[in-house]
Parts: C-alpha cells; sequence; structure tokens
C-alpha cells in the first residue's frame, strides 16, 4: 500500500497543474484545443486514473484533512454518478436553471458586504475557497462535481453539523444517501475509525440515523439555488426541504 500510496502521489505531482486564472472563468468557456475541456483540465487515461483514486483514497483515509486528496477521489470515481446527479439537476427546474447559469460561490463571485448585513437566523454564508475540477472528461460533469464542493458547507449549515470530525462524517452520510458518491460512502463508512468511543455511540444510535433519515426525505441538494435564498431564513427552508433539527444535545445553527 505504501509502495502504491508514494506512485500515485508522484504521478499526481508530475502531471501539468494548469496556473488558476486571476478571476474565475465559466467552466463553459474553457478551451477545447489539445482535449481541454474547461479551464483547469488535465486529461489522463483510465489507468492514471486508477492509480490516483487508489493513492488518493489511501492519503485522505489516512488524513481526512487532506482536501485536495478527497477531491482527487471524488473526481477519479464518481463519473457514472455524476452523470446520474446532472440528469436529476435537468429534470427539477431549480436544478436545470444553475446548470443552465452556472453560478459559482466563492470569495470572488460573492457580494461579502451584503452577506455580513443579513439578520441572524438567515441562510448566510461563510464562503470558502474550493479546489478547481480538474480529472473529470467532461465539462458538464466537472461543473456537477464542482458545485458539490462549493455546496458542501451549506449542507453543515442546513444540518446543524459543525465542522469537526464527527461533524464531517455526519454530513457525509447525508451525501452518500442523497449523491451516491464513492468518496462520501467511503467517508461515511471509515471516517468513524478515527473517532473516540463517546462519539461513535452517539454516532451510531443517533446521528446516523438521523442523517440517513434526512437524506432520504429531503429533495437533493444540488437543487436549491442557494444564492437566490440567502436572505430566507434556516428555519423555514429546512421545513421547505423537509430537514428536522439534530438531535438536541448536538444542535448547531438554528
Amino acid at each position: 500500500m505504501a509502495t502504491l500510496l508514494l506512485r500515485s502521489l508522484r504521478l499526481y505531482r508530475s502531471l501539468p497543474h494548469p496556473t488558476p486564472p486571476a478571476v474565475d472563468v465559466p467552466l463553459r468557456a474553457g478551451s477545447h484545443g489539445a482535449r481541454l475541456l474547461y479551464p483547469d483540465h488535465i486529461p489522463t487515461t483510465s489507468l492514471q486514473k486508477m492509480l490516483l483514486a487508489a493513492g488518493a483514497a489511501g492519503m485522505a483515509l489516512y488524513n481526512p484533512y487532506r482536501h485536495d486528496m478527497v477531491a482527487v477521489l471524488g473526481e477519479t470515481t464518481g463519473c457514472h454518478t455524476l452523470k446520474f446527479l446532472r440528469d436529476q439537476m435537468k429534470k427539477d427546474p431549480e436544478g436545470a436553471q444553475i446548470l443552465q447559469e452556472r453560478p459559482r460561490i466563492s470569495l470572488s463571485t460573492l457580494d461579502l458586504s451584503k452577506l455580513r448585513s443579513l439578520p441572524e437566523g438567515s441562510l448566510g454564508l461563510s464562503p470558502d475557497t474550493r479546489a478547481p475540477t480538474r480529472f473529470v472528461d467532461d465539462e458538464e460533469l466537472a461543473y456537477v462535481i464542482q458545485r458539490y464542493r462549493e455546496v458542501h458547507d451549506m449542507l453543515h449549515t442546513l444540518l446543524g453539523m459543525p465542522t469537526n470530525m464527527l461533524g464531517e462524517i455526519v454530513v457525509k452520510w447525508f451525501e452518500a444517501v442523497q449523491t451516491g458518491l464513492p468518496m462520501c460512502i467511503l467517508g461515511a463508512l471509515f471516517g468513524p475509525i478515527r473517532l473516540r468511543a463517546q462519539s461513535l455511540r452517539v454516532l451510531f444510535s443517533e446521528l446516523i440515523p438521523w442523517a440517513i433519515q434526512n437524506g432520504r426525505r429531503a429533495p437533493c441538494a444540488l437543487n436549491i439555488y442557494y444564492e437566490q435564498r440567502w436572505e430566507q431564513s434556516l428555519t423555514a427552508l429546512r421545513e421547505e426541504l423537509g430537514i428536522s433539527p439534530p438531535p438536541k444535545h448536538f444542535q448547531g445553527p438554528a
């Protein structure tokens, strides 16, 4: 396993990593020359994807805070699932609008002064810049996984989960049920390995059943146009989506 990880990491480092543009460029505007389908695209063979996936999975399990490895794992293993999610978005009016307009949630695209002025209890956002998609060989699917990354923090808020390890695992269970992405399933199954006994008891007895129930009941989280809902209260949005509050002793934002 160690040899495989080292080889995969060397492969990742050896691949050409495009210099990020000075400003956000819509994914649809990328050059199609030299097999580049969008600005940060790195074409890879099936074998290279397999090696990248294996190495990324090992590193992500060893260190769940290696978000770059989690990102690589998602891009190299989720092609079929991304197609399903894309089709689900196309069938939903709000999801179809998102696919058409390609909104981005990043520091350079948001009106931070407006977000800071929103009343307490509204959806709002604490924006976090996510790594660009590189290894998905389809421009539209590249946007779908980019969108998933950029709304991940919104799910922490919607579910009332903190950003610590326990909260991250709960969100991964919700995402695994909702999306079926392999990286979410792996994170949900193997994330608890690092938890203490007391956290494990709470996780398995209360939080996982709650996350699964809400994941099944709520509509696809990718079909929510969050940018048009900043002023909506969390309570109203949770009621609209059918998301019940977390267990009382574990409640985060209301």
